[in-house]
């Protein structure tokens, strides 16, 4: 991929703290300013900057899903044959309430939304189904397409 990104209001310096901080997000502030080549009272003030501008929204640790028992991997299109504005916002209000949903988005094309859903086996998958999504009013259809093997899976995002 040759194309730029945007450079958005950040220097190489920021880009540089949010590749590291992308790659370990327990990363010291110490430690980050010695890779960035700043004491620590300034690479802090960064750092807080970032974050206050939304740059940053957040830190967690990348966990095995496989590992945690979650050996389901399913992307489930959901297509709405009646269309209102209360069962849209009682379908995102539903989704968000389930952990198994690691993503939805409203989409274009066929289908109104994609989800990615995890999963311990097909019968705890099969439940989420039935007694979530069919469930609701308005779903005409569930498309869902289990993943055979993961090749990559990454929340990072390129930082040039």
């Amino acid at each position: 991929m040759s194309e730029k990104l945007p450079r958005a209001g950040l220097d190489d310096t920021d880009r540089t703290m949010l590749r590291l901080l992308q790659q370990d997000g327990s990363l010291s502030n110490p430690k980050l300013a010695e890779h960035v080549s700043l004491s620590v009272t300034p690479c802090w003030r960064r750092l807080k900057r970032l974050e206050d501008e939304g740059y940053i929204t957040g830190y967690q640790a990348n966990l095995d899903r496989r590992k945690l028992g979650l050996s389901i991997l399913a992307f489930v299109q959901v297509t709405f044959g009646m269309v209102t504005d209360a069962s849209i916002q009682r379908f995102e209000e539903v989704i968000q309430a389930y952990p198994e949903v690691l993503s939805c988005h409203k989409i274009t094309g066929n289908a109104d939304y994609l989800l990615q859903v995890v999963a311990t086996d097909l019968d705890a998958y099969s439940d989420f189904v039935e007694n979530v999504l069919r469930a609701m009013h308005g779903i005409s259809l569930i498309h869902s397409s289990l993943a055979m093997r993961e090749i990559k899976s990454s929340s990072r995002l390129p930082l040039r």
